[in-house]
């Protein structure tokens, strides 16, 4: 039976920030490399991006062999003793990520390995890859590093350094240390005056002549166009954060029009009637499609799966002449029982759980739900996926209540409990632009100025 090991990093130059995962598959026999793995996936946190990391890593394991034994390497203490079962999973950012990992692979066939930092510099590497990609607005590519080196041309530093790192040289026994520090200082070099002199030097330290060579010369290279950062320069998020870095991604949000069941406030989510739009609700969607053309900034339409707002966004479609593109992700939260009820039906009749639902994001609707930490879990993800996927684009998302007030309570960093103060009416617009710096801002909330004759 073949055996892998799964190296995989995740980062965020904000956390939350920009964020992108690195992993890769090694045989465990021979020391090759067998697949890397690397994504840019949007504003996210740490431990989020670890997490996608070792999924990424397990999903190219089992491709490569669905038998083998694989063992996990990473230097996230959380996810590997979360994995392993001895640490509990209390974020609802978590859960999901952790339960995904655990069905890719039978739990028999994967162990989990804590390893030091310095111990997970392949992965560390791809991760920051994939971050400067995403920063350029672009999705890594396996080549691209290289590529952009090497056509610098022959003599340049970039082209050394890239070459020291499939051709290294000196005594053997020193060649592969050689080659693997000078990849590090390629990865880490960079970052900042320091970490380039310090990954410098010690890439110097056990390689080859030439190995040594290129990584002083990138070193140089790197102090000489790399303008100096500090703590205080660095992006931070939050209104005294340093300017945004380029176009964001544009969510334009847009509430369904009426159903019947709305001007009645009653719960209706993903596991109720489906209704569709009322006459109110439809002639709510034309308003809402002629204000959006007026506007002419929306480029991409994405849709819940639930009837009103395929009904909705076919309504802007129409008038726009684009395309629905439906986001399961998008879909409203499940009310459970309550589903059909009024809120003074539901406080009649299941007075207890409405308590706890009031009081914990955690408490599910009764008859198993959706809680609010699991919709903000799925929504978080879903935004981190469009934002990667959509960045320096407007992007309609015709959507539920919830979905809504959780990406605009997550994007100015509210507690959960806002949900309740949000008011949010039918067909109406709202906008948060997220930046690749790690910010927010969220230009609309409920505007309804579009449904008034």
């Amino acid at each position: 039976m073949r055996e892998f090991i799964v190296e995989a990093d995740g980062g965020s130059r904000g956390n939350p920030g920009p964020a992108g995962y690195g992993s890769v598959v090694i045989d465990a026999a021979t020391g090759e490399t067998l697949a890397e793995r690397a994504e840019f996936i949007g504003v996210a946190t740490n431990n989020v991006a670890e997490y996608r990391g070792l999924l990424a890593g397990l999903r190219a394991a089992r491709e490569l062999d669905p038998a083998a034994t694989v063992r996990v390497r990473m230097d996230s203490k959380l996810v590997v003793e979360q994995m392993s079962g001895r640490w509990k999973i209390k974020h609802p950012d978590m859960k999901p990520l952790a339960a995904e990992a655990a069905r890719i692979l039978p739990a028999g066939q994967v162990s989990y390995e804590w390893i030091p930092r310095e111990r997970n510099k392949h992965a560390d590497r791809l991760a920051n890859e994939a971050m400067d990609a995403g920063k350029r607005g672009e999705q890594w590519d396996a080549g691209a590093s290289r590529a952009a080196l090497d056509a610098a041309g022959p003599g340049s530093a970039g082209s050394r350094a890239s070459r020291a790192l499939s051709e290294p040289s000196g005594p053997p026994g020193d060649a592969t240390a050689g080659a693997a520090k000078a990849r590090e200082a390629l990865a880490r070099a960079r970052d900042t005056e320091d970490t380039a002199a310090t990954a410098a030097t010690e890439a110097t330290t056990g390689a080859g002549e030439a190995d040594a060579r290129a990584a002083r010369t990138l070193a140089a290279h790197t102090l000489a166009t790399t303008p100096p950062t500090s703590p205080e320069t660095r992006p931070s998020v939050g209104w005294a954060s340093a300017p945004d870095l380029g176009a964001p991604a544009t969510f334009v949000l847009l509430r369904h029009g009426e159903t019947p069941l709305t001007p009645q406030k009653r719960f209706s989510g993903r596991g109720g009637s489906d209704p569709s739009l009322s006459a109110v609700g439809r002639e709510q969607a034309e308003r809402a499609a002629a204000a959006l053309a007026r506007r002419g900034t929306v480029q991409h339409i994405l849709a819940s799966p639930l009837a009103r707002t395929r009904e909705t966004a076919g309504a802007v479609a129409a008038r726009l002449g684009l395309e629905v593109v439906v986001e399961e992700g998008l879909i409203e939260t499940d009310f459970g029982a309550w589903e059909g009820l009024t809120f003074g039906e539901v406080r009649e009749r299941h007075p207890e759980d409405l308590n706890r639902w009031l009081a914990d994001p955690e408490a599910e609707p009764t008859g198993g739900g959706e809680s609010f930490a699991a919709t903000a879990a799925r929504i978080s993800a879903t935004r981190d996926k469009l934002t990667a996927a959509y960045a320096g684009r407007t992007v309609l998302l015709v959507t539920h209540v919830t979905p809504i007030k959780t990406l605009v309570r997550l994007a100015l960093g509210a507690p959960p409990e806002s949900l309740f103060r949000m008011e949010l009416s039918a067909a109406s617009l709202s906008a948060v632009a997220y930046y690749a710096d790690g910010n927010a801002s969220v230009r609309l909330f409920n505007d309804t100025s579009h449904l008034r004759p």
